[in-house]
């Protein structure tokens, strides 16, 4: 799960990471923020100032590769900046306009 609020335009971006003990043990905990920080470097190159992030990592990233971390990571941050910007999800286009952030249905 990734959320993100805009700041001030001219301070720097910040990232934060959640990797609870629901994911894995220490090891696998920390692989997993390896992984999310490298990913999280990137988005800072492109959006480097006025964005606040938090990643939650889920217990499903434990086991996850890098390029589907990668990939969720990317999927999760454009969501998120076209909501900020006020434009639709792609995900909203397809049709998954009847699900919660989260994917599960809405009541």
């Amino acid at each position: 799960m990734l959320y993100a609020a805009a700041i001030a335009a001219d301070e720097p971006s910040r990232i934060g990471f959640i990797v609870s003990k629901s994911v894995g043990n220490a090891v696998v905990r920390n692989l997993v923020k390896r992984r999310l920080r490298e990913a999280g470097a990137a988005s800072l190159r492109e959006h480097g100032t006025g964005l606040a992030i938090v990643v939650r990592a889920l217990p499903a990233s434990a086991s996850a590769s890098w390029d589907q971390l990668l990939s969720d990571y990317n999927a999760a941050l454009e969501s998120t900046l076209n909501r900020l910007a006020g434009r639709p999800s792609r995900a909203a286009a397809r049709g998954s306009a009847g699900t919660t952030q989260e994917g599960t249905p809405r009541a």
